[in-house]
């Protein structure tokens, strides 16, 4: 049974539940749909040196700093960013709307892996050939370098389980298949969930080492394809000179920020579970490590396998390598219909992409439930009775907003959605939430925090990552990201005006948080507004207010009229006997 807090937090049961937690959170459909496409687009084998370099000064100490916080302040983001850097506790808000704006959509992922893996069911694979109901005349069986054609797999993608309209104006009908494995997905997730850091604690044994079996069982095999050592020589072999481009080093800091998941809350909601006296260190050298190799592992079964599709069909490694879930859903289908005993590599992929997709869902969705417990656990529980009805009330909320996604229109929903939440807002809480930490809490009182949690300070190098370091890559990464930035599209489609508007709308239902909260500390905090800005970047500075006469009077809690009478209100003193007095 999970321990308890003084508080009556839950604790996980055992330390590795967490540990594997964060690595089925890390690792996730990012590490094999888009870091084998960076490496080949990179320079091959040479994009491992930025890869690993931003690993080590950028993805290990930012991953310590959020756990460390965490486990120390024993909440999820919203108050543990409002202790760390009260000015800047809209970061902690913005967080957990993040994720949970980014759940609504990416269980979308696992619907689409739920189809296909009941697809794959049968002795012939429906994307095996044109002779279907949904082809359209320019279907071709094997990929080739002219656009005019497309594959039986991409048109089983679009045509058969999207059944996709012509663009984002035209809605379409609801496809209710997908409707009905949406709420599949959901249930999926809440059952997983449902008992808390308990129930996700047991899921993860499985969900999170499963997939491992299968990559091996798969690299084992794809190995073995005639074409395949020239797929993998294509994903290592270095082109040095790609190192010189800058586009390069950021892609590789990107990749790392995104794929360990520094910014959205979810390892620092889970790392407040831990016992307080837990080894930070280990777990975040264990998820990191491990996220970074299982990328690499990824890497090597991919594109052995787009080396035997380059060998049968007699066209270059380069026409075939793409990114985004055009990867997994179109492409790499492609290369089971040859196979030997080709439905069962089939089943046993799509199986895999659901489970790397509902341990990542499973702390998105864990950062929202955290943080309305942490905020309003007693009117919550008044009226829900129990968490799991709280979880329930998430888990519902989140998939009628999925719903969208599952009509016809809803790949260009989701290319929407995915492109101003994942690429514009990400990048700007990153920003704020290293500056609150690394500069404002200030990493003397972060270091003095992990000495009391684990009796030792960390090293020169984490301390000189922390306050150098790590503000510099992110602030470079969020320049080039705004300089870089472009429209969403999807294929060759191009979103409207009013489409890219809805989009900024969506980016913006996340970053508004931060200069909202701003505003509301400094309307909290007495003082003039010099002494509240003074105060409003000082760690703690909102609890002292909370207790202060100013803070009361303005909630309207009692009227004051002395310090003293305050001070009685929230604890009272003993009373005193009455004096005696000879008259």
């Amino acid at each position: 049974m999970a321990g308890e807090l003084e508080a009556g937090r839950p604790t996980w049961s055992r330390q590795i539940e967490f540990t594997l937690a964060g690595i089925g959170c890390a690792v996730g459909l990012g590490n094999i749909w888009r870091f084998p496409y960076l490496c080949y687009r990179s320079g091959g084998g040479a994009f491992l040196v930025p890869y690993l370099l931003m690993l080590v000064l950028l993805g290990i100490p930012l991953l310590y700093m959020e756990l460390t916080v965490g486990q120390y302040l024993r909440k999820g983001p919203v108050h543990a960013m409002a202790k760390v850097c009260p000015l800047l506790k809209g970061v902690g808000v913005a967080t957990v709307a993040i994720s949970f704006i980014m759940c609504t959509y990416y269980n979308v992922i696992i619907t689409w892996a739920l189809y296909y893996l009941f697809s794959s069911f049968q002795s012939r694979l429906p994307w095996q050939s044109c002779n279907n109901t949904w082809n359209r005349p320019n279907c071709t069986d094997y990929a080739t370098t002219s656009s005019s054609t497309s594959t039986a797999s991409q048109q089983f993608f679009n045509y058969k389980m999207l059944e996709r309209t012509s663009g984002v104006e035209e809605t379409g009908s609801m496809r209710w298949e997908l409707f009905l494995l949406l709420l599949l997905a959901w249930l999926l997730v809440y059952f997983c969930i449902f008992k808390g850091v308990k129930s996700t604690g047991k899921v993860v044994y499985f969900t999170a080492l499963f997939p491992y079996v299968i990559l091996v069982a798969l690299l084992i095999n794809n190995v073995q394809l005639p074409g395949a050592t020239a797929g993998i020589r294509f994903f290592i072999v270095p082109e040095w000179e790609k190192l010189l481009s800058v586009e390069v080093w950021v892609n590789a800091a990107a990749q790392i920020f995104n794929s360990i998941g520094i910014g959205f809350g979810s390892l620092m909601a889970m790392a407040s579970y831990n016992s307080f006296n837990n080894n930070v260190l280990k777990d975040t050298l264990a998820i990191a490590i491990t996220n970074s190799l299982t990328s690499i592992l990824a890497g090597f079964v991919i594109f052995s396998a787009f080396g035997y599709m380059s060998y049968l069909q007699n066209i270059p490694v380069s026409e075939i390598a793409v990114d985004g879930p055009g990867l997994v859903f179109v492409v790499y289908p492609q290369a089971f219909v040859t196979m030997p005993v080709a439905p069962m590599w089939a089943v046993f992929f799509f199986f895999m992409l659901l489970c790397l997709g509902l341990d990542s869902q499973f702390a998105m969705v864990e950062v929202m439930v955290t943080s309305l417990m942490d905020s309003y656990s007693k009117p919550l529980l008044k009226y829900l009775r129990q968490k799991e009805l709280l979880v329930l009330v998430v888990c519902s909320a989140a998939f009628l907003l999925g719903i969208p996604h599952v009509m016809q229109v809803g790949i260009y929903v989701f290319q929407l959605m995915d492109h101003y939440t994942a690429i514009v807002s990400i990048m700007f809480l990153a920003f704020f939430e290293v500056v609150a930490v690394c500069w404002l809490y200030g990493v003397r009182r972060l270091s003095s925090n992990l000495e009391e949690m684990t009796g030792k300070k960390p090293n020169i190098f984490f301390r000189v990552c922390w306050i150098l370091i790590c503000p510099l890559l992110v602030t470079i990464i969020l320049v080039f990201s705004v300089i870089q930035f472009k429209p969403a599209r999807y294929e060759n489609y191009m979103y409207p005006a009013w489409a890219q508007g809805i989009g900024w709308v969506i980016a913006m239902t996340s970053i508004i948080w931060i200069p909202l909260a701003a505003l509301h500390t400094l309307w909290v905090l007495p003082g003039s507004f010099t002494e509240k800005l003074r105060k409003s970047i000082r760690p703690f500075a909102l609890d002292e207010a909370e207790l202060s006469p100013y803070y009361l009077q303005k909630r309207g809690v009692l009227e004051v009229t002395s310090n003293l009478a305050v001070i009685s209100s929230i604890v009272p003193l003993p009373e005193k006997p009455p004096i005696q007095t000879n008259l």
